[in-house]
């Protein structure tokens, strides 16, 4: 028997998922940041920096306390026990005078150190004795005090004209906050980049609608509009479009008029009822692949032209939920990043300590849904289908695991929490 004439065709190789995210930053040269825009520090949440944020001054600008309690001088107190007066009191927002010495300043946290002083002890470590008369009265100082101890010095934390925040930083709370510590109003910013989506499918349904036979309500819809406004871009939301090619080719036009990128998901296949791709083929250009990505696979890329000549990026996602989900926060976020402005490789993984066994390995990378459990180690969802959607409502993020990878409770494992991959 001739086993040669019998056997299968050898599988076409599958694009690795580095070489696919390296295929979408070249493809995406050109389409980068090039507006900016002034904004409010206080409006600033997940804008990109266009200028470096530089400091005008020191933080803190004078030596403070760090805890309430007394400023004195180390010299003036040679022994647990003793007492001193209390010359002056000081608040956080005044400056007090010079200490006098042989006394001590009551102070309070942020209170501006006075000239003299080189201490603070705690006033849990105090004893604070009434005035007999007029006055702040005295206090006894039950431990030694320590010379620097308590004192934040003068630009502890910043010092003038130090870049704080780089361009191309995405702005977390804390980073607002710092730009507003050196004195920053208003931040110079790019343009959040603008994504057009819109489903196809005559088979989709919104929520609210009574299901006809043979009709699913669009979740993709939800999902993508919400990454898409959780990773800071501008969600411009088509709708449904019917399952025509005329219609798929107008809404590809009008995608492309208002937006950086189009973003689709299903539909990119040789289907009669697929018109996708040759209406791509018809308003732009069109590459599919075939990555070594589980769950995922199947991802289109290319551009829809504008009536101007210029080009709108074009995404096609693969339609199961998840497959959707995790190809984007993968794939398609360091193109959005990159766009944006900023860096586009993201946050590292967290290396983390597996709770479970997964003897079933893929030749593909695999992400898997996972969360911490009690006791600090991995779960895994037990269904990792790429249909479950309720798997990545009940992850905190995904395993990166390599293909062919089998891995046993104990093992370490790459994790990428949820809120890591959409920084």
């Amino acid at each position: 028997m001739n086993t040669a004439s019998t056997r299968p065709p050898d599988r076409a190789p599958l694009l690795s998922l580095d070489e696919a995210v390296q295929r979408l930053l070249a493809g995406a040269r050109g389409h980068g940041a090039t507006q900016r825009e002034a904004v409010s520090t206080f409006d600033a949440l997940g804008r990109v920096l266009a200028d470096d944020v530089r400091s005008a001054l020191n933080v803190p600008p004078e030596d403070n306390s760090s805890m309430d309690g007394y400023a004195l001088r180390v010299a003036d107190v040679p022994a647990a026990g003793t007492v001193l007066r209390v010359s002056q009191r000081i608040p956080a927002g005044h400056v007090g005078t010079a200490l006098e010495p042989g006394t001590a300043a009551r102070i309070f946290t942020g209170a501006q150190i006075p000239a003299g002083a080189d201490a603070v002890v705690m006033q849990e470590q105090c004893e604070a004795i009434a005035p007999a008369g007029e006055g702040l009265g005295s206090v006894r100082l039950q431990a030694l005090p320590e010379h620097g101890r308590w004192i934040r010095r003068r630009g502890e934390d910043v010092q003038r004209d130090a870049v704080v925040l780089r361009a191309g930083t995405r702005l977390t709370p804390p980073a607002m906050g710092l730009a507003a510590s050196v004195g920053a109003a208003q931040l110079q910013v790019w343009r959040r980049p603008r994504v057009a989506l819109f489903s196809t499918g005559d088979e989709l349904a919104m929520p609210g609608e009574v299901l006809r036979p043979g009709a699913i309500y669009n979740s993709n819809r939800f999902t993508l509009r919400g990454l898409l406004q959780a990773a800071g871009c501008e969600a411009i939301d088509l709708g449904i479009v019917p399952d025509r090619l005329d219609a798929t080719r107008e809404a590809l036009r009008r995608a492309a008029a208002q937006a950086d990128v189009v973003l689709t998901c299903g539909g990119v296949s040789v289907g009669e009822e697929d018109h996708l791709k040759p209406a791509l083929q018809a308003e732009g250009r069109l590459d599919l692949w075939q990555i070594a990505l589980k769950p995922g696979k199947p991802l289109a890329f290319g551009a829809v032209r504008r009536a101007d000549g210029a080009e709108a990026l074009y995404v096609g996602l693969p339609g199961n939920p998840v497959s959707a989900a995790v190809t984007f926060l993968i794939a398609v976020m360091p193109l959005l990043r990159a766009i944006a402005g900023a860096a586009p490789a993201g946050p590292a993984p967290i290396t983390m300590t597996a709770g479970f066994d997964w003897s079933r390995p893929d030749r593909r990378r695999e992400f898997l849904r996972a969360r911490v459990g009690g006791d600090g180690r991995l779960e895994l969802f037990a269904n990792q289908s790429s249909g479950v959607l309720t798997s990545m409502v009940w992850a905190d993020g995904l395993i990166d695991n390599p293909p062919g990878q089998a891995i046993a409770a104990g093992d370490a494992v790459r994790f990428l929490p949820l809120p890591l991959l959409l920084a």
